[in-house]
């Protein structure tokens, strides 16, 4: 939609609907595109595996853990809490600038 009509149609709801009602409906608004947003950050789904392909990537995954090639599970945790605390942060950052605009 252009800024246009856009503008138009925010002009008249500000000269239609009570007060009460524009603050109602602005935080409806602002409600739906934060849930359309975090969909939109989804990952696509997961792909189908068959369990031959499962079990290959099983047998690798011993192989290379025999080898040493395996990242140890406790870095993995502290890898994952790292990336929600910065994850966290960033959110933050976001809500306090659109706060501040």
């Amino acid at each position: 939609m252009s800024t246009t009509a856009l503008s138009g149609l925010r002009d008249y709801l500000c000269g239609t609907l009570p007060l009460a009602d524009m603050i109602w409906l602005s935080g409806q608004l602002e409600e739906f595109a934060r849930l359309r947003q975090a969909e939109e950050e989804l990952p696509p789904p997961l792909p189908r595996f068959t369990m031959d392909e499962i079990n290959s990537m099983l047998d690798r995954a011993e192989q290379q853990a025999k080898e040493g090639k395996s990242v140890p599970n406790d870095e993995v945790w502290r890898r994952m809490k790292e990336r929600r605390r910065l994850k966290k942060e960033h959110t933050e950052q976001i809500e306090e600038l659109s706060v501040a605009v």
